[in-house]
């Protein structure tokens, strides 16, 4: 493959609601920029992105495809790494990881919808990672698309500051092209050849004067994020040329402070190519993006690397999949250096070396071999042995880790198992693989019961695993009623001395230390334990004390009520006492953790639920019965505010317990017409009755709840 320029390279990933046309959109870029000769439909199940069974069965993205192709502007090839992220709030990792390590994005919007909840969660997404992005208002063709109402809500809901570079030519049905407010020249697609060809033309006579009042607006923007540009804007806005106005509106999107904006209708092939061009004129290259900074893992010092081939290597593995054919396929971006087939790199999580047998360009689900992949760029590679979705690869000279993913802890786990004895090991293997793949995906044991636990972001999520063990595993499953992942906590502070004693026929065991356990600090935001150590004077020797630690935080692993985890605790060591010959460190560890029991009991334990955010569309005249409903599901109504197309948006907050099918009763009752998302928020407390209920239905502990 040709040497490519880095500042011809573009990462870029395309996020969204659902249904908002991320994936007809990815799938339009990849005919224009001649990856695939026939358009792929996402109704009709063949989108070349959605390459899972579940994927086109559904007409949803599941997981991020990653895919590779050209396209020239201005007389420049530029290389575009596309990846197209799923909508749905039950994959959010799937966005979270691609935003990761993509340099710039395209927001679409439907020009319908406009800013729905889940475009809401992924800009809040890409502002965490620092992504500049590009927005498109799909669907112009739709009835009722209105893209000045989509530029207002930019504002009004995601305090966006628009750049306007294109404006509509005619809506709806109507629909032709868009003005180009950077050329004014309006670009006008023809319908007979599919939109594959388009002419470039006078400005209307009636759009003349909307144009020139936009085009205002846009120099406005762009001279707020270049000094000089401001000066010629006030002198005489007509001197300012077309370069000028491209360097300023990139320089206000690299910087974050301006989004540009654009519409289309890509399932009518208009508006894709204009979007290809604004991407190459607007969006980062690898160049313009900060050094990533990691950490040395020997100092601990930060250190960063330059986005160059000669650095020395740093690579983040953001993504894992099984393919049929070539095995387990790691995704990874590389940030400096090089990565080469037949090479070793060194995993710095787990401190070995891997040999990278072959790399791969990805397309979709298609893999062209390549002989290496420089700094910017992201590619596959092939022969890890030990490797999991967030971990860093470098050179083992220079070891460096890159800052990884933190992911939602799963809300809601079913209990499975393989339908015959003989699919066990199958069953076991395939939820490896895939919890390999998914950190949002976990499995474990129940102690008590011996079942198979697997939990993830809601019942879309746990459904598609089910669906996948059977298709690519071969393993059919019988699963049990989803539960809920309860946490537990205590409420009050109790000061406890806990002493440890065993005589045996040699040595003994014996450990004595006094304790206050309760609820951390409100300005203690990490979670987990807050461990703070007042021995003093030598009475419990310090070479005890992190075992003390050790062994309440191996004990907030089960609670005392139901053994649901607890999330943090405070734990103060005041005094305690030491034998010179039977005290050990294992003494300390399971005198701390008897303590942990004894404590929690007495400090007014309560159990805490998960609390889900849930947005309702809803019909106006079906709002009562919707609200009814909700409020026989214990949820508290937080808000109801009016949309475009004169339904009613519902906001509210629920308990997940009672969610558990709620988009079939949302059906019912609506006959059909109102629309559901829902994320999780926090863990609450349950009020005594519903706890005893649950804790009786675990075999918990009942007694405990005051």
């Amino acid at each position: 493959m040709a040497k490519i320029d880095l500042h011809l390279t573009r990462n870029i990933g395309i996020m969204a609601h659902i249904d908002a046309g991320k994936t007809t959109t990815s799938e339009r870029i990849l005919f224009y920029t001649g990856k695939t000769h026939k358009i792929g439909e996402v109704h009709e199940g063949a989108a070349t992105m959605d390459w899972m069974a579940q994927e086109q069965e559904r007409g949803i993205t599941i997981t991020s495809a990653a895919t590779t192709c050209s396209w020239t502007w201005r007389d420049k090839t530029y290389k575009l790494n596309l990846i197209d992220t799923p909508g749905h709030v039950d994959f959010t990792a799937e966005v979270e990881r691609s935003l990761r390590v993509l340099d710039g994005a395209v927001a679409t919007y439907c020009a319908v919808g406009g800013v729905q909840p889940q475009s809401e969660t992924v800009w809040r997404q890409a502002d965490k990672y620092n992504v500049p992005r590009l927005a498109y208002v799909n669907k112009m063709d739709r009835s009722g698309a209105d893209y000045y109402e989509v530029v207002r809500q930019m504002k009004a809901v995601l305090g966006a500051n628009p750049c306007v570079v294109a404006i509509p030519i005619g809506a709806e049905e109507n629909f032709k092209g868009i003005v180009d407010l950077i050329q004014m020249k309006a670009i006008l697609w023809h319908d007979e050849t599919m939109g594959a060809d388009y002419d470039v033309e006078e400005i209307p006579a009636e759009l003349v004067d909307e144009a020139k009042e936009w085009r205002d607006k846009m120099l406005e923007t762009a001279a707020e994020c270049d000094e000089a540009l401001m000066e010629k804007f006030f002198d005489d806005p007509d001197s300012i040329t077309t370069d000028e106005i491209i360097a300023a509106i990139r320089k206000g999107t690299l910087a974050m402070q301006v989004t540009p904006m654009t519409c289309g209708s890509s399932f009518k092939n208009k508006g894709v190519q204009t979007l290809l061009d604004y991407v190459c004129m607007f969006l980062p290259s690898p160049l313009d993006t900060p050094n990533v900074v990691g950490t040395n893992p020997s100092t601990g010092e930060e250190e960063d690397r330059k986005p160059d081939v000669n650095e020395k290597t740093a690579a983040l593995a953001f993504k894992i999949a099984t393919d049929p054919y070539v095995g387990r396929l790691t995704f990874f971006r590389v940030y400096s250096g090089k990565v080469e087939a037949g090479s070793y790199v060194y995993n710095v999580r787990s401190g070995k070396k891997e040999r990278i047998s072959r790399l791969f360009q990805m397309h979709s689900n298609h893999q062209n071999p390549v002989e290496v992949i420089e700094a910017g760029d992201i590619g596959a590679g092939v022969g890890f042995k030990d490797i999991r979705t967030g971990d860093t690869l470098s050179d083992e000279s220079a070891p460096i880790v890159l800052e990884s993913m933190d992911f939602p802890d799963p809300v809601i786990g079913i209990a499975v198992e393989p339908k015959t004895q003989k699919d066990l090991d199958k069953l076991s293997t395939g939820l490896a693989k895939l919890a390999e793949e998914d950190p949002t995906f976990t499995v474990h044991t129940d102690e008590q019961s011996g079942q198979t636990i697997i939990s993830g972001m809601g019942e879309l999520h746990l459904d598609i695993i089910i669906d996948r063990l059977k298709r690519e595993f071969k393993v059919e499953c019988n699963q049990g009623k989803p539960q809920v992942n309860y946490k537990e906590a205590i409420t009050e502070t109790v000061n406890l001395r806990e002493v440890y004693k065993k005589q045996t026929g040699g040595r003994g065991k014996f450990a004595d230390i006094i304790v206050n356990v309760g609820p951390v600090d409100e300005d203690f935001k990490e979670g987990g334990l807050q461990f703070i150590n007042k021995v003093t004077g030598g009475n419990i020797p310090k070479e005890f004390i992190p075992s003390v630690q050790k062994g309440f935080e191996n004990a907030m692993k089960n609670g005392v009520l139901g053994g649901y985890p607890v999330d943090s605790l405070k734990v103060e060591l005041l005094d305690g006492s030491f034998h010179p010959v039977d005290s050990d460190q294992l003494s300390f560890e399971v005198a701390a953790m008897s303590a942990y029991r004894n404590a929690c009991s007495k400090a007014t334990p309560v159990l805490l639920e998960p609390i889900m955010k849930l947005e309702v569309d809803t019909p106006e005249e079906s709002m009562g019965d919707v609200i009814g409903d909700l409020n026989k599901r214990r949820g508290q109504v937080e808000g109801m505010e009016s949309t475009r197309s004169g339904s009613r948006l519902v906001k509210a907050m629920v308990p997940l317990a009672e969610m558990f099918g709620y988009v079939t009763a949302l059906r019912t009752i609506t006959s059909g017409r109102a629309t559901s998302s829902m994320t999780y928020d926090h863990h609450a407390p349950l009020s005594a009755n519903i706890a005893r209920e649950v804790l009786t239905e675990v075999k918990g502990r009942v007694d405990l709840i005051k």
